[in-house]
């Protein structure tokens, strides 16, 4: 919240005009309908959802205050090469190809049927330039959902990633994840409404998954190859 806030008192201070800056899909919280539209949130349910919602309300309030145009992007879990695999905010697509390429097992939290939005980075970056670049004044003041509409169980996407990794490693074909307990405080499901970013933004979310993977693992594969 206070790097958030600094950015903004920065921005307003130099005479930025719009400030586009990073949400995140875990201000639904509990809400539990799907998809999820960016006018109905629940109660966060980690610290750092708690974090992501109060840059919204200061986004508002300096909008307000300072005439400033603030929109905000709600990503929805964003991967693409140069993630890191390591630290307790790792994402889960780097660090399962580092696992299946040392022949570790990769681990499951829950049955499998978990699912998210996967948003590969390219769609990010679409979001980004059409935010800043927008000359709709309904675009600002406003945040929007960043993904593809699309769910992907755990278990389908430990699927995907096995079998593009195969021509890089022969030896994950059979690999088989490991399932255990739920985790506390993980969304069961999540699903972007993404019509009000298509609207307003022109933005097209062009990337599925699949499309994104077969452009990440090829980085990955080479990253991880020799670790």
């Amino acid at each position: 919240m206070t790097g958030f806030l600094n950015m903004a008192v920065a921005a307003r201070d130099a005479g930025v005009s719009r400030f586009v800056f990073a949400s995140s899909s875990s201000v639904y919280g509990d809400h539990p309908d799907l998809p999820k539209q960016e006018d109905a949130i629940g109660r966060p349910l980690s610290p750092y959802a708690v974090t992501k919602y109060v840059n919204e309300l200061y986004a508002h309030v300096f909008s307000k205050c300072y005439g400033m145009e603030m929109i905000g992007l709600r990503y929805f879990n964003v991967f693409g090469p140069r993630q890191d695999p390591e630290g307790p905010y790792a994402a889960v697509i780097p660090r399962w190809v580092k696992a299946l390429l040392a022949n570790e097992v990769v681990n499951i939290f829950g049955d499998g049927e978990t699912s998210r939005d996967f948003c590969y980075v390219k769609n990010a970056v679409e979001a980004n330039l059409r935010a800043a670049m927008s000359d709709q004044e309904s675009a600002v003041g406003r945040v929007y959902n960043i993904a593809v509409n699309h769910q992907t169980t755990l278990t389908e996407l430990f699927t995907l990633i096995r079998d593009l990794l195969v021509p890089y490693a022969p030896s994950v074909a059979t690999a088989t994840p490991s399932y255990g307990p739920f985790r506390d405080g993980d969304v069961r499901h999540s699903l972007a409404d993404i019509s009000r970013a298509r609207d307003r933004l022109n933005y097209s979310g062009g990337y599925s998954i699949e499309l994104g993977l077969r452009e990440a693992i090829p980085w990955y594969a080479h990253e991880y190859a020799d670790q």
